[in-house]
């Protein structure tokens, strides 16, 4: 008889009892009505007649599933996300929605397909930093009836049809050369700004023009060459047509 007698008051003391860790809390609910949330530590229940749910304060980290999604140019993609959220008010996060973890899941695939399917192909690869925080603002907005935060929304992936992806690769071929293209014929333009520095620096010294001769002739001369070509200046024959004439 008395072991019966105490394994009921074990059973009325662990439905009693409740010790919830720093980071949990727990909503009350009175015979059906919140009477408020308490927590962490020791928490003491009137049995049959309280009922405790237990909700975690940490930050949740949620993966959205690969969603497809039309841009504003017509470019069909495979677009998954990552969402930071966590639970700010316990009794709105139990009272206002039925399970406010599959309820932000929802919202954030809808939001992404919402959002991104205002954009640009472009634009989606270029400034994902920017579509990362209108999601979060959208987000956050959407779920803060909740008592959920939403902190941070990361665009993890987006799968591009293999011909646009070809296209792209063309397209950064075709860049690439005319970047190339570009930088040769600016080298082209500052070397011919150079030489054309150095025939003026030329005309105004005609010695240093002979200079520059026998330095040519020089460098000629170090390599084995069969033939040495010696360039004569034009006004070295002037000085004998010059004599002939005055003969």
């Amino acid at each position: 008889m008395w072991i019966y007698i105490l394994i009921i008051v074990v059973i009325i003391l662990a439905s009693m009892i409740k010790i919830l860790r720093e980071y949990e809390r727990g909503v009350i609910f009175r015979l059906g009505r919140l009477i408020g949330v308490k927590g962490p530590g020791l928490i003491v229940l009137i049995p049959f007649i309280d009922k405790m749910v237990k909700v975690s304060l940490r930050t949740v980290v949620l993966d959205v599933p690969p969603q497809d999604v039309i841009t504003k140019d017509n470019v069909s993609v495979k677009v998954n996300a990552v969402v930071y959220f966590r639970v700010m008010d316990a009794s709105k996060a139990i009272v206002e929605v039925e399970n406010y973890m599959f309820a932000t899941s929802q919202i954030a695939q809808t939001t992404l397909r919402s959002v991104l399917g205002e954009v640009e192909l472009d634009e989606l690869l270029a400034q994902r930093e920017n579509l990362n925080h209108r999601l979060q603002k959208i987000i956050d907005t959407q779920t803060d009836p909740w008592g959920v935060k939403v902190s941070a929304v990361e665009i993890k992936h987006v799968d591009l049809p293999q011909e646009m992806q070809r296209a792209m690769a063309k397209q950064a071929e075709a860049e690439r050369e005319r970047r190339a293209k570009i930088i040769n014929s600016e080298g082209e333009f500052q070397a011919a700004e150079k030489l054309r520095e150095a025939a003026e620096v030329l005309s105004r010294n005609p010695v240093t023009i002979q200079l520059r001769y026998l330095q040519t002739l020089r460098e000629i001369s170090v390599e084995n060459a069969s033939t040495i070509i010696f360039p004569v200046p034009i006004e070295f024959f002037k000085m004998f047509l010059s004599d002939k004439s005055e003969k």
